[in-house]
């Protein structure tokens, strides 16, 4: 890219025009804005109405054995396409490659809606979530790119809310859809929300085209493709369909370490690299992955175990324990507000991470202590402490990844970030998911004998009918035997976050650059003067 033309969609205003001295036309950013968050609701609502859904799409399909494709597919399309989005993105422009993930994420949910078997239903499902990974990333480069970092918090903490209403909303948006509409309503309740994103960004969003003459690395795409692929099949397939030290989980093991390497090593030659490793030279964007890694694997182990604690031992039904994780996901929406609004006034982001990783392994250590005693009030609690941690911890670590890179990179750090998360998030299912299976299956032998083997021997985690099925004494042991996972599960997780708060320490806090800063953050924590001049620049060329 040429040095004379700096990257002209790094704009501060979002209009089109030349932001006004002081400030930018408001109105014309809040439509923006809203088009975004819907953008972001379709990602992270899609796969929370599908499983409620999942058990009636059997029903009509057929295909049982086919299951977990459903959500693996779309799960691995996701992840793999998500850093070739942002490179495409700081390439290409901004806007019409978002505005290319949502066709792709609406021809994916319509095709998803018409399916005829499984076979096509996954098939259709890995379309819709190849245009997923555009959305996630889009979403936040394009915020990276309107609002500077001084006002950025308080918009992503808006899209942290956004998540937690997805995660609250979208098991009782499912249930219904399904019950009143039928499922493929699961998949076409995307068009018309879909529609309206992509008419506002199509009409309001206006940032300058860019035009590059380097080539897309295909090599280093394919290789981290494979790679990535071969990571979550892992974490996935690994203790479950086949053993640890089966031959098929070795060999994905090896696939992807040979596939990652040979990608680093592609990209320390590309023009164009997909991840360009100058990136982590930066101190705090390198700090700030490993948190949104951890925080990725403790929050998506959370959400899986506690529900199955509160069925199982607290003896909610499937929707009620939907709505008892309220108290985290409120907490940790209401904390991401509060530090975007702070981070906004003051400038200063450094407590957040810090103060969000103590009551994260707080909040785990006390989960870790439930028992088949603990009531739902108490248990309530321990979860709004590890919310309130989350939610100090979710945007602010896109926001500080986003201000250590220069404009340029926005689309890469912003895809780098999630892509991190989100293997976190297949590592701590695996991980955590394993040592619950193995404490579960142990504690049922020993209170059961060879009645409780029997009864895990296939799984650990018993759906309400057959846990309603089981003698007496086989149902209390394996209460117990729930209360013991959750207990090992939890403690590891308070255990790895440990590793965040070690990085928040270390994180370096360089200024946040505000709406009209001249001057860059500097030093090799941030961005430098490219930033100002892209802005001017763009703001000019329009």
């Amino acid at each position: 890219m040429s040095q004379t033309q700096p990257p002209a969609d790094a704009v501060p205003a979002g209009t089109g025009e030349a932001a006004p001295e002081g400030g930018r036309q408001p109105r014309s950013v809040r439509v923006v804005l809203l088009a975004l968050m819907i953008a972001m609701l379709l990602a992270m609502l899609d796969n929370m109405i599908i499983g409620t859904a999942m058990p009636t799409i059997v029903g009509d399909l057929g295909g049982l054995e086919h299951l977990s494709w459903v959500v693996t597919a779309y799960t691995l399309a996701t992840a793999a396409s998500t850093p070739i989005w942002g490179k495409l993105g700081d390439m290409y422009g901004r806007k019409g490659v978002f505005l290319t993930s949502i066709v792709i994420f609406l021809i994916g949910s319509a095709l998803s809606g018409m399916a005829r078997d499984m076979e096509q239903l996954i098939g259709f499902r890995a379309v819709q979530g190849l245009g997923a990974g555009g959305l996630m990333v889009g979403v936040m480069a394009i915020i990276g790119d309107l609002i500077p970092p001084r006002e950025r918090g308080k918009y992503q903490g808006m899209m942290a809310g956004v998540m937690a209403l997805a995660m609250i909303g979208g098991p009782l948006v499912g249930g219904t859809i399904t019950d009143h509409l039928g499922w493929r309503w699961s998949f076409y309740i995307n068009l018309p929300l879909g529609a309206v994103a992509l008419a506002a960004v199509s009409t309001v969003l206006h940032l300058p085209k860019k035009r590059t003459q380097s080539r897309i690395d295909y090599l280093g795409a394919a290789l981290l493709a494979v790679g990535i692929t071969a990571i979550v099949l892992v974490t996935t397939w690994g203790g479950t369909q086949y053993a640890w030290g089966s031959a098929v989980i070795m060999e994905l093991i090896g696939i992807g370490v040979a596939s990652l390497v040979g990608f680093f090593f592609v990209q320390t030659k590309a023009a164009e690299p997909i991840l360009p490793l100058h990136i982590f030279r930066s101190r705090n964007f390198t700090l700030m992955s490993v948190v949104g890694f951890v925080t990725g694997f403790v929050m998506f182990g959370a959400v899986l175990f506690l529900p199955l604690y509160q069925q199982s031992v607290q003896g909610a039904s499937a929707t009620n324990s939907g709505l008892l994780l309220l108290p985290m996901l409120l907490a940790m929406m209401v904390l991401s507000l509060i530090a975007g609004r702070v981070t906004t006034s003051s400038g200063r982001y450094k407590i957040f991470p810090v103060a969000g990783s103590v009551l994260m392994i707080a909040g785990l250590f006390l989960l870790a202590q439930m028992d088949t005693g603990t009531s739902r009030f108490t248990s309530g609690l321990y979860m709004a402490v590890l919310g309130a941690g989350m939610g100090c911890l979710m945007q602010i670590t896109m926001l500080v990844a986003q201000n250590s890179v220069e404009m340029r990179d926005m689309g890469v750090a912003s895809s780098s970030t999630t892509l991190f998360r989100t293997l976190g998030s297949s590592f701590g299912v695996a991980i955590m998911g394993a040592l619950f299976n193995h404490r579960v299956q142990d504690v049922m032998a020993e209170r059961a004998g060879d009645l409780g083997s029997q009864i895990t021997e296939k799984s650990a985690q018993l759906d309400a009918a057959s846990l309603a099925k089981l003698p007496e004494a086989a149902r209390e042991a394996y209460q117990h035997a729930v209360s013991a996972g959750t207990h090992s599960a939890f403690l590891l997780g308070s255990a790895v976050a440990v590793v965040a708060l070690l990085a928040a320490v270390f994180v370096k806090e360089v200024p946040l650059r505000g709406a009209g800063a001249q001057k860059p953050a500097g030093g090799a924590d941030g961005a430098d003067g490219e930033a100002a001049r892209a802005g001017k620049a763009a703001a000019d060329a329009v």
